[in-house]
């Protein structure tokens, strides 16, 4: 078990420590201590129903196990979801700021709500999980597996991003390690949350490790032992690799917004860029992509 400092505690939140009500996890932006991006996993029962009003934040519903109905007014949509955040990308809802949510889930389920303080918003819409883009990212150790469920590319928001990225057992993610807290070319201003999900093994639970490190402008300093539930959040610096052990799969959910332009843009610590020249002649990690993943590429 690692020791960590209270500057760290503030990065890095264990599972159930920001349990609420219903509620698993509630970082809004006050507890965050930013201004802009949010997350919360809420829990139901079999014939489980939870009422939430989102204020100014445009919020979209993803389940990470178990199946919903979503009522937003007078308009409602049926998410599949999927048995578990390992077992592929799903579908989700994008519901507009100001809306009051009505959560149904005739089986029981788990489901984040990742949000963002909007100046606007869209209409309600469902997103089926043929809109997902899945990419290929990285190669042998570094392999990994991203769905990109509410990004620039495919969907239209006001400021929230989000993607979720799989990491077979023993691999690295979000490496090399990268940043976006500058607004400059080629880099944007993201705050950006991770909440983990970590395959077990024969005798239980697993784990990961996460790094954060600032610069010496903006100093931070985050190595965290990482388990199911952890969230850790990033508000500037350099952070990664995201680490798997080995014989565990790593899960986790990116929520990401900033006060400019929607945009990802980041750049990687210029003392191990050269990492990504070491992939060009090694094989993406056979395990992937995960039964029922549709590959898009890989880069």
């Amino acid at each position: 078990m690692t020791t960590e400092t209270p500057s760290q505690r503030r990065l890095h939140h264990p599972a159930h420590s920001l349990a609420r009500g219903a509620f698993e996890t509630w970082l809004d932006t006050d507890t965050a201590g930013w201004s802009f991006a949010s997350l919360r996993v809420l829990s139901l029962g079999p014939d489980g129903s939870h009422t939430f009003d989102n204020a100014d934040e445009e919020i979209l519903v993803v389940p990470l196990s178990g199946a919903a109905s979503v009522t937003c007014g007078t308009s409602r949509v049926e998410l599949t979801g999927r048995s578990g955040p390992l077992s592929g990308p799903t579908d989700s809802t994008y519901v507009p700021p100001g809306s009051r949510i009505e959560l149904h889930s005739p089986g029981g389920g788990r489901f984040a709500l990742a949000g963002a303080r909007a100046n606007g918003g869209h209409p309600f819409a469902y997103l089926p999980v043929e809109t997902v883009e899945v990419e290929l990212r990285g190669r042998g150790a570094c392999s990994r597996e991203v769905h990109n469920i509410c990004m620039p590319v495919n969907t239209d928001c006001d400021r929230l991003m989000v993607c979720e990225v799989v990491t077979p057992g023993g691999n690295w993610s979000s490496y090399p390690p990268h940043k976006h807290d500058e607004d400059r070319p080629g880099e944007s201003v993201l705050e950006e949350i991770y909440y983990f999900e970590v395959g077990a093994g024969p005798s239980g639970a697993g784990f990961a490790y996460q790094r954060v490190y600032g610069t010496p402008q903006r100093p931070v300093d985050l190595l965290a032992e990482v388990r199911s539930g952890d969230v850790v959040v990033v508000p500037h610096g350099w952070h990664g690799p995201s680490m798997a052990a080995v014989g565990y799969d790593l899960y986790y959910l990116n929520v990401m917004a900033g006060p400019g332009e929607r945009a990802w843009h980041a750049c990687d610590d210029p003392d191990h860029a050269w990492v990504r020249e070491t992939w060009e002649h090694q094989e993406v990690d056979a395990r992937l992509p995960l039964p029922g993943s549709r590959s898009v590429g890989s880069r």
